[in-house]
């Protein structure tokens, strides 16, 4: 079952990457006490992720800061040598953190995994983007239709902050 409003997010370790490469952080540490806007793409350098759903969150980061957010972070089923490349080749800068769920263990953890096997992704997490406020969701955006951003994008998020 997903993770739904108002659930504490669950525990496990986040492998954040950094510039001296990827960081484990324990997922109550990240979460607590600040405000997080998480959102997730089904891949890297996938076509929809590449060019709107990361792009939209890196232009409007300033925006969402602005409105109390401690941290945007963007999580994909890659390992951390795709997501630091795809941050790069994107230009995300410190705009936003990324987090590679490689096995896609913190994924599954939210209930919000899809098997994308048929088009030869494998497992991988369905496009979501959810607002965390000290460790609970107060806000869960996730799209239904593939390739698509109409609930999850950067403009929803400022919308509902």
């Amino acid at each position: 079952m997903a993770i739904s409003v108002g659930s504490k997010m669950p525990a496990g370790t986040l492998k954040v990457v950094t510039a001296d490469g990827p960081k484990d952080v324990p997922a109550e540490e990240f979460f607590k006490g600040r405000k997080v806007v998480l959102f997730a793409v089904p891949g890297a350098f996938t076509p929809t992720c590449s060019e709107q759903h990361l792009p939209g969150f890196v232009s409007k980061s300033g925006d969402i800061k602005a409105k109390g957010v401690d941290e945007i972070a963007c999580m994909a089923v890659n390992d951390h040598f795709v997501l630091k490349a795809w941050s790069a080749a994107r230009g995300v800068g410190d705009s936003v953190t990324m987090i590679a769920d490689g096995a896609a263990t913190y994924t599954k953890a939210l209930g919000l995994d899809v098997d994308l096997s048929t088009p030869g992704l494998g497992v991988r997490s369905r496009r979501y983007a959810m607002i965390v406020d000290d460790g609970k969701v107060a806000a869960l955006k996730i799209e239904e239709k593939p390739g698509q951003i109409a609930e999850s994008g950067a403009d929803q998020i400022l919308a509902a902050l």
